[in-house]
């Protein structure tokens, strides 16, 4: 009696974009709320700030030191320039020359996403009116805190500390894993955690200078992975490797030619 083929096992196939989205978006996002409400509501941002502020002899020592004012705020920002520039004129090759012609779509997605991030940020920024602790009575200063969501007397006059722009100037290049997933997917974990790294310095440095609480930088980083994660899923397949899935085999074990 012939045994009866066994069919080959095919390869697995890529994630829908609803379940790459839901396991690369909703649970990071999910985690910064959680975090963002024990800072905002619980006291947190309040309690870190008060130790800093202490730490520096009630006041903000770092404020306009050499190293936090020009090194790390201004320094950070012109190289966060510099990387944008270097990705325009990289995707301008990309556009004449045909060995590049690969990278055009990824390059673009890079600097799209860069600006994305940055830009909504800079726009929340103007539109949240928030005070840096700075410039809170409890730290020295004259205004009152005003929570994100209360009513902000005219008088107290404009404020755009929310969300944290140095230390999104950062995070808006966590698009960079997902730029090496599709150029080099071996430096993609490097992609990832250099830009974090880099944000977690840039948003401590403003934070010791008093300019920002941590759950405004915990929202610079949300918003740059959110925003990471939507254009890639919209510009590319949602698959975490590049090499295409090989079509799965028709033919059997046991079969003869």
């Amino acid at each position: 009696m012939p045994q009866s083929p066994l069919p080959i096992p095919t390869a697995q196939q890529p994630p829908s974009r609803a379940a790459f989205a839901r396991q690369a978006l909703w649970l990071p996002l999910l985690l910064a709320l959680a975090a963002s409400a024990a800072l905002m509501a619980g006291g947190g941002d309040q309690w870190l700030a008060d130790q800093l502020f202490q730490l520096q002899g009630q006041q903000w020592a770092a404020k306009n030191a050499w190293w936090s004012a020009h090194l790390v705020h201004k320094g950070g920002r012109n190289l966060s320039f510099l990387m944008a520039a270097l990705v325009l004129l990289a995707l301008i090759r990309s556009s004449l020359h045909p060995r590049w012609k690969p990278l055009r779509r990824p390059l673009g997605y890079l600097l799209l996403s860069v600006a994305l991030s940055t830009g909504i940020i800079a726009l929340l920024k103007s539109w949240t009116h928030m005070d840096c602790p700075w410039d809170l009575q409890r730290y020295g200063g004259l205004r009152p805190f005003i929570g994100l969501f209360e009513q902000r007397p005219v008088l107290l006059g404009h404020a755009s500390c929310f969300p944290g722009g140095h230390s999104g100037s950062a995070y808006a290049w966590i698009a960079a894993y997902f730029f090496m997933l599709q150029v080099r997917p071996q430096w993609r974990r490097p992609a990832l955690l250099i830009p974090l790294g880099i944000g977690v310095v840039f948003g401590f440095t403003q934070q010791l200078r008093g300019a920002h609480f941590l759950s405004h930088d915990l929202w610079s980083l949300a918003i740059s992975w959110s925003v990471a994660v939507l254009l890639y899923t919209w510009m590319f397949a949602p698959s975490l490797a590049t090499a295409r899935v090989p079509r799965p085999a028709t033919s059997t074990v046991g079969e003869t030619a």
